[in-house]
């Protein structure tokens, strides 16, 4: 063994290339799409290479180095937005690769000596693959109680929307109902695993139900925040805060951040800019709430085909922003009512998650505050059009 733990020493940047270079067209490592190399590679070197050290038996706190190596990387892969699979998955890559690089320094041993390799390979995998799930759950966890925070700190603000918005209120409250009531059963079920961690190591499950606990707990504070922000429309709260600001910055960081979700249902996003404004003065949180409701709403309501957002200058006074989509379309008699608040269209057969009926409503009152106008023009199954026009300054 120990001569196989100095061959894995040598080869630890061959080994760790080749996992990444596996890791990058795997197709059930999704969450690695898009990731620098530096990002994917995390820990993984440092693992290999205290494994070499554990063949070898020169490394006196390798099974120290080891643990604090496989913690780093579930802590590493939470923050990145992995899935418990995936983890389990990119290391099960790295135990096929490590036995592919050293295959001939194996065979050079007795068929004894190689089962004894194996074995400790394996083992060595499976104890780090356990530290790693350990540290992701745990972050995880912190995740949850960030959400909870959050829910806390909105429930003052929420109790006074439902003391001053009566209408619709029966809507409101059902789309609010089913995520909380989701939180509410995944947490027990998930306080019951947790009270039996110390019978029961095995904490996949624990993993499955946390994910799902943050999940409804986010898209509950999406629909409580769309639910205050127009509330404070309502109640005139919203100030402008005016200044210069760089279109196509602005809109490309919209996009890289709503990207993903175009990509999972294989839809095209195009920027067009070439007749865009230069210079204007506006307020770039506002506007960027705009950009993002229209495009969400976009990527929600297209199935296939394109979204294209176009900022174009219409004289020297004013400019517009353009946000066209191949999806489903709004029947004209919709279209006269589609920003009105708390308005959801009948969309029959098909079941849409997060309709609220205030994405909308919001941009119309936005697009008012900025003193701009918004034209809608669609066709049933052909796709929508909005347009925006704004002043300059």
């Amino acid at each position: 063994m120990n001569d196989i733990g100095h061959a894995l020493l040598t080869k630890i940047e061959i080994i760790t290339d080749d996992w990444i270079g596996a890791i990058r067209t795997d197709i059930e490592i999704e969450s690695a799409k898009g990731l620098a190399y530096k990002s994917v590679r995390n820990s993984i070197p440092y693992v290999v290479e205290a494994l070499a050290s554990l063949l070898s038996d020169s490394l006196k706190d390798k099974p120290k180095k080891l643990e604090r190596k496989g913690l780093d990387h579930g802590i590493i892969r939470a923050e990145q937005g992995y899935d418990v699979a995936e983890i389990v998955r990119e290391y099960s890559l790295l135990r096929t690769i490590i036995v592919s690089v050293l295959k001939s320094d194996l065979l050079s041993g007795s068929a004894e000596e190689v089962l004894s390799m194996i074995e400790v390979i394996d083992s060595v995998i499976d104890q780090v693959i356990c530290w790693s799930l350990d540290s992701y759950l745990q972050q995880r966890l912190e995740e949850l109680e960030e959400v909870r925070t959050q829910l806390l700190l909105t429930n003052e603000e929420l109790e006074r929307l439902i003391a001053t918005q009566k209408e619709d209120l029966s809507e409101l409250a059902h789309e609010l109902k089913t995520p909380l009531n989701s939180i509410i059963g995944f947490s027990r079920l998930l306080q019951q695993q947790q009270q039996k961690v110390n019978e029961n190591p095995d904490t996949s499950l624990n993993l499955e139900l946390t994910e799902k606990v943050i999940k409804n707990g986010r898209q509950l504070l999406h629909l409580i925040n769309n639910a205050l922000e127009m509330s404070r429309y309502e109640a005139g709260k919203i100030s402008l805060n005016l200044e210069p600001t760089n279109l196509r910055f602005l809109v490309r960081s919209i996009i890289e951040t709503l990207e993903p979700s175009a990509t999972h249902k294989n839809l095209e996003i195009k920027l067009d800019f070439d007749n865009a404004p230069e210079k204007m003065v506006t307020d770039p949180l506002r506007l960027r709430q705009i950009i993002t409701n229209l495009v969400s709403n976009a990527i929600k309501y297209t199935d296939s085909g394109t979204i294209t957002i176009r900022c174009q200058t219409e004289n020297d006074d004013q400019w517009s922003l353009i946000v066209s989509d191949t999806g489903i379309g709004i029947s004209k008699e919709d279209q006269s009512q589609i920003f009105n608040p708390y308005y959801r269209v009948n969309l029959k057969n098909r079941v849409i998650p997060d309709r609220t009926g205030l994405g909308l409503a919001i941009v119309d009152k936005i697009v008012k505050l900025l003193q701009g106008e918004i034209n809608l023009v669609s066709t049933p199954g052909e796709g929508s059009i909005f347009t925006i026009t704004f002043p300059v300054s």
